[in-house]
């Protein structure tokens, strides 16, 4: 859903509703229902559920303080300490903050909708009218709860536990939502909250407080999230973004960035020198992080995106053992190391490998977990897929289970279309040693590609094995007794390249032989300055290639584009970042502006064309080919088997 009116929140409004929230936590009455009193075990422990529902002792109404209910646990805990434990103070002030901001949110729907003036009118609306004021009523409330939730998990993200198992495990849900007025909404949830904070299995600790308070508000968002879709006049909610002024905080109608909310994965540190040969595959890899770096958290907007030289999606791939997963963990590594110098939130989001599901949906159900996190504006989000082929696979061959298709789907989904947003601060990469065994709808979103083939050159194999010896040097020096070569400093050809026309300097010719004979048949027709070959070379590639489609041409405008802005960013800005990184959106779009008409200065279009043009077309015909291939390869090898097992069987049967 696009939302197409941002507004803000003001400090200056929601400190004017400070007191009334402070009021909701100091005493709030709930009259629990005879649903809620009579509910039975869900699977659940029964003594949790059973205290829940015997939480009013009998009477109908029961009067609840959630302040009160910190004091005690206070005692309890640290009956030694005189102030109120960090944690559970911490808890008091979140929990204090999100009221607050769900009753602002709440008061602008009233405005918005219309509900004010039905309020206002109450005693003397209509039949029809009515229906619409208690239906609006709902539609505030659950809004209210969902926002007030949504801020609560928002501002516990940096300070929960990593791991929320144990406590997930001892939560028993919510027996109960009120959604018929906002005071009712907001007494019954502090209510069952207080409750659970009470049960002496819950809280063993300050920290406790923190993660319970995590948990418990998930599960609220996830409860408004089962009934958004029988509510009613939602027009209001869906249309806009509400931002909070001085913060990374928003909420835009019922989007949930925090489902499967992502913590960084550990990884191991490599650097780019550390990987020998791969030039291409290295230089795209620097490119990507100084291009992610440049991302605006103010405006969430990235000014290589406004340059065409930003790549939401692409792909690695080469045979085994040539370096795939070093240059995944080199490219986390440079990130975490510039993100940490820049002081900015960085995310190492690797997919799972036990994505597919066995469940009907439920594989899809996960990808849409992992690919959530993808979408939040406020950090720089870095999330490769390794053997990607495992999960991606072309889904028309067969035996593909219906796992993998369904994560494919939701993969197209959120790459293109209605819920693909994409500001420019997160990057997924596809890193395969089979990359003809990938789905074609797949391949086809990916925009920048390059090849990972490892050792190359005599020199690369120096290298390699520098590498390698040179440890036993460290610790027995003298031991390595041989000599080293006469005219190459080991490692000189692992350094980075200074742009792609380096790297790229010798492709003249199309190397796959189809793709050289359309190229050479249009060559004799059109003229290679004129617009009309390519249209030509494209028309004659689909004869070839009937799955090349617009979406490929597209991808290789998007390749060209990358070379325009295939520039170094200055080292000054590295370590000054005030003069760029620090700087706001318009002016680090200027400067990389005029740093990209310098560069085009020495760059020849009809060259890089005719060059990106050529790599894309040899590479969608290897791939195309390489699977046909592998098939009879196997084959053969498989009658070499047969053949030589009937001769040894003869040999053997004569003797």
């Amino acid at each position: 859903m696009e939302h197409n009116s941002t507004f803000p929140i003001k400090q200056k409004e929601l400190d004017m509703l400070r007191d009334e929230a402070a009021s909701y936590l100091k005493s709030i009455q709930w009259e629990q229902s005879q649903r809620a009193k009579s509910r039975n075990n869900d699977n659940k422990d029964d003594s949790i559920l059973l205290f829940l529902s015997r939480a009013n002792n009998g009477s109908n109404v029961t009067i609840t303080s959630v302040s009160k209910t910190i004091l005690a646990l206070k005692k309890r805990l640290l009956p030694e300490s005189v102030a109120i434990p960090i944690h559970l103070n911490q808890a008091l002030f979140v929990l204090q903050e999100g009221i607050v901001l769900g009753h602002w949110i709440k008061d602008n729907y009233y405005d918005a909708s219309g509900l004010s003036t039905l309020a206002e009118n109450k005693a003397a609306l209509g039949n029809k009218e009515r229906r619409e004021y208690e239906s609006k009523m709902q539609t505030a409330t659950a809004y209210m709860l969902f926002a007030t939730a949504y801020k609560i998990v928002h501002d516990l993200m940096p300070i929960a536990s990593d791991d929320l198992t144990v406590m997930k495990h001892k939560f028993a849900g919510i027996p109960e939502v009120a959604l018929m007025t906002p005071l009712k909404g907001i007494s019954c949830q502090l209510f069952y909250y207080d409750k659970y904070l009470s049960h002496p299995d819950i809280i063993h600790s300050d920290k406790d407080v923190i993660d319970f308070t995590m948990v418990y508000f998930q599960a609220l968002i996830d409860e408004i999230q089962l009934r958004k879709s029988s509510l009613e006049f939602t027009e209001t909610i869906l249309d806009r973004t509400y931002k909070l002024e001085n913060s990374d905080f928003a909420v835009s109608g019922w989007e949930n960035v925090f489902q499967g909310s992502a913590k960084s994965v550990e990884f191991n540190k490599v650097q780019f020198e550390e990987i020998v040969g791969n030039k291409d595959a290295k230089h795209f890899a620097r490119r990507l992080t100084e291009r992610m770096l440049s991302y605006d958290f103010e405006v969430q907007k990235n000014p290589f995106q406004e340059l065409g030289g930003f790549m939401p999606v692409f792909m690695g791939y080469g045979i085994p053992g040539t370096g795939k997963s070093m240059l995944i963990a080199a490219i986390a590594t440079r990130l975490k190391e510039y993100t940490e110098q820049l002081e900015i939130p960085f995310l190492f989001h690797p997919m799972p490998d036990t994505l597919i599901s066995t469940f009907q949906g439920g594989s899809a159900e996960k990808m849409v977990e992992w690919m959530k996190p993808l979408q939040d504006p406020t950090r720089l989000i870095f999330a490769p897929i390794d053997d990607a082929e495992n999960n991606l696979q072309e889904r028309t061959t067969q035996g593909v289970s219906a796992g993998v298709k369904e994560v494919i789907g939701v993969f197209l989904r959120y790459t293109e279309g209605a819920y693909a947003i994409n500001y420019g601060n997160s990057s997924i990469g596809l890193f395969t040693n089979l990359p003809e065994m990938l789905d074609k709808a797949v391949i086809s979103r990916v925009q920048g590609r390059f090849k990972i083939d490892g050792a190359r050159t005599e020199n690369d194999f120096l290298d390699q094995d520098y590498l390698w010896w040179s440890r036993f040097e460290e610790t027995l020096p003298q031991f390595v007794n041989m000599n080293g070569p006469n005219d190459y400093n080991y490692l000189d050809d692992q350094g980075l390249a200074k742009s792609l026309g380096d790297i790229l300097k010798a492709v003249e010719k199309p190397s796959e032989e189809r793709v050289n004979e359309v190229f050479e048949k249009v060559e004799n027709k059109h003229n290679e300055g004129d617009h009309l070959f390519y249209a030509a070379l494209y028309k004659e590639v689909q004869k070839i290639f009937p799955f090349f489609s617009s979406r490929d041409v597209r991808n290789i405008q998007s390749a060209i584009s990358l070379r325009l802005t295939d520039f170094d960013l200055e080292n000054d800005w590295f370590e000054n970042p005030e003069v760029y990184f620090k700087k706001d959106y318009e002016t680090k779009f200027n400067m990389l502006k005029e740093l990209m008409k310098s560069n085009m200065k020495g760059l020849n279009f009809s060259d890089i064309r005719r060059q990106e043009v050529i790599r894309y077309l040899d590479n969608v015909a290897t791939i195309a080919d390489t699977d046909f291939k592998r098939r009879v390869d196997k084959r053969i090898t498989q009658m070499n088997i047969e053949l030589e097992a009937r001769e040894q069987f003869d040999k053997n049967s004569h003797i």
